[in-house]
């Protein structure tokens, strides 16, 4: 029986550019094995949820991997604390957080520049956890970057909106937005609980720039031109973790808390990709260097072969969109279809290739598009599209699918 691979390039999908001769990074990339991949299978769509929805990427790899998060979402703050491997009982507050930049009472920045270090971010988790007081016991856990989770223990409310002001609470999840100001957190019902629980996360955001901004790191920030990690930023908050159904015999070659926390409820056998630490300012070596480290992982996971199903997750292609680099992620793409689909296309298996939504560089942020689709391997009828791109996936025999459909269309 064929290895099945699910590769997800996090973000892949985008929208014709300026910058890259009014071609999509796709359209415009050097991608010989990807193209070869394309010119011998079957090309579509993927829509990660419904339609005029901009995902974030919780819901669209839960629904990737077969799990309808209409029916198995309770937030992304779950999904990250068991990524990230912190304790937690049912009714306790889970969110994820980011170190964002606070100037004038507004939002300069949602991820503190991106040029958090792993050290800066430790030294500050630190900080918080000492000095921030509640009537409540918390944790609050420092992952990747700007990146971070946070458990409040107790019996609280999901049901409250997000802080962070690039995503609104869309009654199970939450979609992008384009606002900057910094959002107090609301009930969204009428019950005491909910309040309660507002009025905590917003007494503790309250503390964290009060900790935050005039601390040693921060201050060093400054002076290094850097901006401050001077507040944590909420959202997507959950109250228990989600429910899935095991899968058998998969393997997930992964490393941000996100896809780890799925790929753990989902009974997968985890191979964590082991990142570079991000040590200097200098964000997008490091994003490299993360690149080189997933596909070196993925490789050698893929030549052991000691499962019949792999996951594989590239975050890489994602941040180009969200910082409007159109021309690094043409970069990203091309280094993967050199060094990772190249070897790849020689490897006898059945393949899905897709993203988990589309992060277009014009926009800064996800977008609603549908994501091109390529599953190779089968035996099936081909296509004959000869490049793996927005517009001839478009026409591709696929059609269009939604994402929670599509490991049943691979047959998975």
């Amino acid at each position: 029986m064929k290895k099945r691979i699910l590769v997800v390039l996090d973000g892949i999908g985008d929208l014709p550019t300026p910058e890259l001769d009014n071609k999509t990074p796709l359209e415009y990339a050097k991608t010989p094995n990807l193209d070869y991949l394309a010119l011998h299978g079957k090309t579509g769509l993927s829509q990660p949820l419904k339609q005029k929805v901009a995902p974030e990427s919780d819901v669209a790899i839960m629904a990737l991997l077969g799990y309808d998060p209409l029916e198995y979402y309770t937030g992304r703050g779950p999904i990250e604390a068991v990524g990230a491997g912190l304790k937690f009982k049912d009714g306790d507050l889970m969110l994820r957080a980011n170190f964002g930049t606070l100037i004038d009472k507004k939002i300069a920045d949602r991820r503190a520049g991106r040029t958090l270090t792993t050290e800066e971010a430790k030294i500050l988790a630190e900080a918080i956890n000492e000095k921030v007081k509640l009537d409540y016991q918390f944790e609050f856990k420092a992952t990747s970057q700007h990146r971070g989770v946070l458990i409040i223990r107790g019996d609280f409310s999901d049901n409250i909106s997000n802080v962070d002001p690039g995503y609104k609470r869309e009654s199970y999840y939450s979609t992008t937005q384009k606002e900057m100001g910094l959002k107090k957190c609301k009930p969204l019902d009428g019950k005491n609980k909910s309040k309660l629980t507002a009025d905590i996360v917003n007494d503790f955001v309250k503390q964290t720039y009060k900790v935050l901004n005039n601390h040693p790191v921060n201050e060093e920030r400054k002076k290094r031109y850097l901006l401050p990690a001077n507040i944590l930023l909420l959202r997507d908050a959950g109250i228990t973790i989600p429910d899935l159904p095991p899968k058998k015999d998969w393997a997930a070659v992964v490393g941000m808390p996100l896809e780890i926390g799925l790929a753990k409820l989902s009974n997968m056998h985890i191979i964590k990709v082991d990142y570079p630490e991000l040590k200097t300012a200098d964000v997008y070596q490091n994003l490299y260097d993360c690149l080189y480290a997933e596909i070196e992982t993925a490789k050698k996971a893929i030549k052991q072969g000691f499962f019949n199903t792999y996951f594989i997750h590239f975050k890489e292609t994602d941040v180009p969109g969200h910082d409007n680099k159109p021309k690094d992620k043409v970069k990203m793409i091309e280094i993967l279809d050199k060094e990772f689909f190249s070897f790849i296309r020689k490897y006898e298996c059945v393949l899905v290739v897709t993203g988990d939504h589309s992060t277009p560089c014009t926009l800064k942020g996800h977008s609603s598009d549908p994501v091109p689709l390529l599953i190779y391997g089968q035996d099936m009828e081909m296509d004959n599209k000869t490049r793996f791109t927005e517009k001839e996936c478009k026409e591709g025999s696929l059609g269009k699918l939604y994402a929670k459909d599509l490991l049943i269309q691979a047959d998975f």
